[in-house]
């Protein structure tokens, strides 16, 4: 809410698989992201941002919800949302809010096909979106579908077209709006395997392009694919100031709350043989950038950070009561001083590659998951478990890049006893139940 009481605009941007550390506001040395460092320079950054969930749908609902993949129901992907769930839309739309959305949904299990009125969620103002993108589209043709349930066709970089649609929407709601642009980008594209920059962006990054720390002396896809990896970076960036330019044409730039973040991070199957799906920093950790009213000049967020804490924060900067049943907290007292900012940290679950439980605190990194006699990807069909077996200790502060695993080490024990008896007070609370956490077995997979 602004100083005049007037309550202001609220554009928020979702990417898909984008590493923290892709913006040069988090240190990349690249200059891929001028326009998101600018933002982050003028607005409020968050450090260390996590995903509650690092795997498309079950984050998208948790984002939506403000509540957890398994209070949702949405722990798996290709799985609807409840209707019953109350999204953002609601909350907005409540509040006098026109409200719209575009781009990749990945709630309604339609796939495909158009997603029908009562499955988006209560984006009813205006929509251009897809079920799953990656079934209706490549990365550069495609369609997506309209309110009617009728197909939008595109002949061009999908980033740009889903851009465009952006700021059609921008002319087709009427203020205040709560708009929500969802890209696909810098996700891989399944069926080829393999990441697609525009024409002639990874030509720049083909030679010596940076490394991070996590990936280097691993096996893995990074040698590969970080040139088209960066190069659709450098392009969302480019879509990102065609969003502020749209802004500023249309005078709302300075009534406008723009949040800019991802849904999980990517690190290119050096971890064991994913893209994501694990409680490693380069799957749960994004960045996360706030601007506009409420957040300008608000410096850095240094705690560790939920990114369930950012739909009560959006929420907040509205004017709009934050519920009870939203499991973050509003950002704005830390901003203000009211709030120490410290003390932070966040809870993960995992799911589909395993069902794993992880804790992030401003040191640590502690993550256990259930055993199975398949390895790896057993168990993989199951919300929770009754028994978890510790599979991984880091200490960020030393080993930022997660290279040496402490768990199961006694002169950790009492490390890992504390995070332990942390996890389970988050598990009790969130999913209400009791699991027993073995200690670290050298003869799990």
């Amino acid at each position: 809410m602004d100083n005049d009481g007037v309550p202001p605009n609220v554009l928020v941007v979702v990417t898909d698989q984008q590493r923290w550390d892709t913006v040069g506001a988090y240190g990349n040395p690249m200059d891929l992201t001028p326009t998101l460092d600018d933002l982050a320079a003028t607005g409020t950054r968050i450090e260390r941002a996590i995903s509650p969930q690092p795997i498309c749908g079950p984050f998208r609902a948790a984002f939506q919800t403000g509540k957890h993949a398994t209070e949702t129901g949405v722990w798996q992907g290709s799985t609807r949302l409840p209707d019953d769930e109350r999204t953002l839309a609601h909350r907005f739309a409540d509040a006098g809010y026109d409200v719209g959305y575009v781009g990749n949904w990945h709630l309604a299990s339609t796939f495909d096909e158009p997603v029908p009125p009562e499955e988006r969620g209560g984006y009813d103002d205006f929509w251009i979106a897809a079920d799953v993108p990656e079934f209706t589209t490549s990365p550069d043709e495609g369609h997506l579908y309209d309110a009617d349930g009728n197909a939008v066709e595109f002949d061009g970089y999908r980033a740009d077209a889903f851009t465009d649609y952006a700021i059609e929407g921008l002319d087709e709601l009427s203020e205040p709006f709560f708009l929500m642009v969802s890209y696909l980008e810098p996700h891989d594209q399944n069926e080829l395997w393999t990441f697609v920059a525009p024409d002639g962006y990874a030509d720049d990054h083909e030679t010596d392009p940076y490394v991070p720390p996590d990936l280097q002396d691993r096996p893995g896809e990074w040698f590969r694919e970080l040139p088209d990896y960066y190069g659709i970076v450098q392009r969302l960036d480019e879509c990102i100031a065609d969003l502020v330019d749209a802004l500023d044409e249309r005078g709302l730039r300075d009534d406008t709350v723009f949040a800019y973040t991802a849904d999980h991070g990517c690190h290119f199957r050096t971890r064991p043989g994913e893209y994501k799906r694990t409680p490693h920093e380069s799957a749960v950790r994004v960045p996360a950038i706030l601007s506009g009213p409420g957040f300008r000049n608000g410096g850095t967020v240094e705690r560790v950070t939920s990114l369930l804490d950012l739909p009560p924060t959006l929420l907040d900067a509205a004017g709009v009561d934050v519920p009870d049943e939203m499991r973050g907290d509003s950002l704005l007292p830390v901003l203000r001083r009211e709030e120490p900012d410290a003390d932070g940290d966040a809870f993960v679950q995992i799911s589909e590659s395993q069902v794993g439980r992880a804790l992030r605190t401003d040191r640590w990194k502690y993550a256990v998951a259930a055993p199975s006699t398949t390895g790896w990807r057993g168990g993989s069909s199951e919300q929770s478990s009754d028994t978890y077996v510790e599979r991984y200790l880091y200490d960020l502060h030393r080993d930022p890049a997660e290279s040496v695993n402490l768990a199961g080490r006694p002169s950790y024990r009492n490390v890992a006893d504390d995070l332990r008896e942390r996890l389970l007070d988050y598990i009790a609370d969130v999913e209400g139940e009791t699991p027993r956490i073995k200690p670290y077995d050298r003869g799990f997979p």
